[in-house]
């Protein structure tokens, strides 16, 4: 079911009665979700995803645009009505009734032509346990499970309704980070199986794009990038972008482009063809360094940090907007105890200019 959104705004009233400040959640979200595709909505605390997701499943209402399934304009049609599967990050579980308990409810509550006898609500309890690999369990409470294996219960629950679209809202903030990576596998597994258009919420830039066939990154209610989520990461549209995905995350560093070179202090570290020159935020992600005796780039050096297959080279640098720079590198360099200082050169693709005011991405020519 391919969704549709056109100019989505919510606008949340001010809670001091004596201002007048109202609160853009979603400020102007126009976006084609394509039928069959799991997109990640992405961002910090705050940023508007989760309130997106709301108005998609029709539990909160746009202050204006429009939300499409299909050819089908649902902005004003109540949740029930809609097809959706929504799972809550909490799971949202009925404590007293078992896991097939629980996952025919949503089935014993359909009505007229959609009623279902009690051998097909069995088949299809079965049917989509089985999908989220749990038929093993229906006759035990939630209690007796395991985050993962609770989180897995939801997914069936919101799944045997044969949604048009699947909602999950922050599904994994409850699991260690073991669980974390292994539920993240299951849902995208569960979503090929059953193509169903899935829209993921989550904080963790990690968990999207491990998973999203494309991502969304949202900041204050405005939309700041979407595309694959590689694309994005190799290309970012601006610095918030940049900074916010990426494990280690980007180094940023002040500096400036003269006569169509990348300064950082006095150093010239990449080539900025067709630039004017102005002052600029340079960001260069930590696998970008390359160790290299007469390379441009000096740092003084903090220390190093094997990390089995990689090195992290952990520095300093008077021109730097974080406190240390952080440099990933094969663990077949070897750098010496006394050493204080190292040298780099930049991979070019690994290194993005940014506006100094406005923060947009500044393109060079040939990247």
């Amino acid at each position: 079911m391919k969704v549709e959104l056109q100019n989505l705004t919510k606008i949340f009233p001010s809670r001091n009665k004596n201002a007048n400040e109202e609160v853009v959640a979603v400020n102007d979200f126009t976006f084609t979700i394509p039928d069959g595709t799991l997109v990640g909505l992405l961002g910090p605390s705050g940023c508007g995803k989760s309130t997106t997701l709301y108005m998609i499943c029709g539990l909160q209402k746009p202050s204006s645009g429009k939300i499409f399934f299909g050819d089908d304009d649902v902005t004003q049609l109540p949740p029930e009505n809609r097809g959706v599967g929504l799972v809550f990050q909490n799971y949202a579980l009925y404590p007293h009734m078992t896991v097939k308990q629980n996952i025919l409810f949503p089935l014993q509550n359909l009505k007229g032509a959609d009623k279902l006898s009690k051998e097909q609500m069995l088949e299809r309890a079965y049917e989509v346990a089985k999908i989220v690999q749990i038929d093993n369990l229906m006759e035990r409470k939630p209690s007796e499970l395991s985050g993962g294996q609770q989180q897995r219960v939801a997914i069936a629950r919101a799944l045997v309704k044969m949604p048009r679209v699947l909602l999950l809202d922050e599904p994994l903030s409850n699991l260690d980070a073991r669980l974390r990576l292994q539920t993240r596998e299951e849902i995208k597994r569960i979503q090929r199986e059953t193509k169903i258009t899935t829209v993921f919420v989550t904080h963790d830039q990690e968990e999207a794009m491990s998973i999203s066939d494309m991502i969304v990154v949202m900041k204050l209610g405005v939309v700041q990038q979407i595309g694959k989520p590689q694309d994005v990461y190799s290309s970012p549209a601006n610095l918030f972008v940049a900074k916010f995905l990426g494990t280690p995350p980007i180094n940023v560093f002040n500096g400036c482009v003269k006569g169509e070179k990348v300064y950082i202090g006095s150093e010239a570290v990449a080539d900025a063809k067709g630039i004017a020159d102005q002052e600029v935020s340079i960001g260069i992600r930590p696998e970008g360094f390359i160790l290299k005796d007469d390379g441009p780039f000096t740092v003084n050096l903090s220390n190093v940090e094997v990390m089995g297959r990689d090195v992290s080279i952990v520095a300093t640098h008077e021109c730097s907007a974080n406190p240390t720079i952080r440099a990933i590198i094969d663990a077949d360099n070897v750098i010496a105890d006394d050493v204080k200082t190292v040298r780099f050169s930049i991979k070019p693709n690994k290194i993005f200019l940014f506006n100094k005011e406005t923060e947009e991405r500044i393109y060079v020519e040939g990247k």
